[in-house]
C-alpha cells in the first residue's frame, strides 16, 4: 500500500452532513434542535466553544451546506478567521458590507462563521455586538473559539451555546479507519491505539501524526508513531521506572540523562509519569531539568522504601 500523498488529508474527510452519527456524542441531543431550526430555515446566532479539533468548524459548515446550494454558497456564507484580522476594521470592513446587503434571488438569511473569535480584540467584539442587533433579520452568526472565557459577555448572552469536549476513542476509531481506507494507509492495531493515545481527542491531531508517519515509514505501527512524534516508547518508560525503583540514585540517574540510551528530551521522558507525580510545570516553569530530575528520582525511590518497610 502506499504512503499518503503529500497534501493534507484532513480537509476532505470532515463530514459533509450535520447528521447525528458524525457529530460528537456530547453534542447529539443539544443539536437536535439546530437541525430542527434548519429544517425549518430559522437559525439562531451560534457560538461552538471547545478544544482544537473536536469538530467545531467541520459542523457549522456541514450545517451552511444543507441550508444552501452549492451555487449559491459563495454569496451567502461568509468565513472569516478571527485571528488573521482580529481589530475593528474587520468588522466595521468585510463584516458590516456582508451582513447589511441582501440578496435579491435567494430568500431566507445569510451565515457569517468567524473562526478563532477569541483572538478578536475588545473593541472588535463590541463593535460586532452592534453588528449582531442591527442585522439580526438579514443575517446569522456563528462564532467559534477554544476559550469561552475571552468572549464578551454581551456576545455570550446574544448567542445559543455548544460546548465540544474531546471526541472519545469510539468516535475517532471509527472516522480514522474510514480515512485509512480511502488514503490507502497500511496501519496496525497497536498503531491505531497509539494514534488515538496520542491525539488526547484532537482529531485534526490525529490526522496529522497518521499523515507524517506514513510519509516518514510507510507502515504505520506503535514504534514509528512514538518515533514520530517524538514521544518515549512503553519500553522506554518501563526501562526508567525499573531504574528509579530497582537502581540505586546514582545509576537511575545516569542512566536517564545519558543520550545514546534514549536521546529524549527530559519534559517527553516524564510527561507519561505525571499521571503518578505532578512534575510537569515544574519541568517547565521551575529549576534546572537536572535538580527536577533528582528531585523525581528521589520521590520513587522514597516511594519505594516505604512500600518495602511497610511490607
Amino acid at each position: 500500500m502506499s504512503p499518503c500523498p503529500l497534501i493534507p488529508c484532513k480537509p476532505h474527510k470532515a463530514p459533509c452532513s450535520p447528521s447525528p452519527r458524525a457529530l460528537p456524542q456530547s453534542l447529539r441531543p443539544p443539536l437536535l434542535p439546530v437541525q430542527r431550526f434548519i429544517s425549518e430555515d430559522r437559525l439562531p446566532h451560534l457560538l461552538l466553544y471547545g478544544p482544537p479539533g473536536t469538530g467545531k468548524t467541520s459542523t457549522i459548515l456541514a450545517c451552511a451546506r444543507q441550508l444552501y446550494r452549492e451555487r449559491e454558497f459563495s454569496s451567502m456564507v461568509l468565513e472569516l478567521n478571527a485571528s488573521d484580522d482580529r481589530g475593528i476594521d474587520i468588522v466595521r470592513g468585510p463584516i458590516l458590507s456582508f451582513a447589511s446587503t441582501r440578496t435579491i434571488f435567494k430568500k431566507g438569511f445569510k451565515l457569517v462563521i468567524l473562526d478563532e473569535a477569541d483572538a478578536m480584540t475588545q473593541d472588535a467584539q463590541n463593535a460586532l455586538r452592534r453588528v449582531i442587533e442591527k442585522f439580526t433579520e438579514n443575517t446569522r452568526f456563528c462564532l467559534i473559539c477554544n476559550y469561552l472565557s475571552k468572549i464578551i459577555p454581551a456576545l455570550q448572552s446574544r448567542c445559543t451555546r455548544f460546548r465540544f469536549g474531546p471526541l472519545t476513542p469510539e468516535l475517532m476509531v471509527p472516522r480514522l479507519q474510514h480515512v485509512i481506507q480511502e488514503e490507502g494507509v497500511d496501519v496496525s492495531e497497536d498503531g491505531m491505539k497509539a494514534l488515538v493515545t496520542l491525539s488526547s481527542g484532537d482529531m485534526r491531531r490525529a490526522l496529522n501524526i497518521l499523515q507524517s508517519t506514513s510519509m516518514a515509514f510507510g507502515k504505520v505501527t506503535e514504534e514509528n508513531v512514538y518515533t514520530c512524534t517524538g514521544h518515549p516508547l512503553k519500553a522506554d518508560i518501563a526501562n526508567i521506572l525499573d531504574w528509579m525503583l530497582n537502581h540505586n540514585f546514582c545509576t537511575a540517574y545516569h542512566s536517564i540523562l545519558c543520550p545514546s540510551a534514549l536521546g529524549l528530551s527530559l519534559v517527553a521522558i516524564t510527561a507519561p509519569l505525571c499521571l503518578l507525580l505532578w512534575q510537569g510545570y515544574r519541568l517547565a516553569a521551575g529549576t534546572s531539568e537536572k535538580v527536577q530530575l533528582s528531585s523525581l528520582i528521589a520521590a520513587f525511590q522514597v516511594t519505594r522504601d516505604l512500600i518495602v518497610a511497610e511490607a
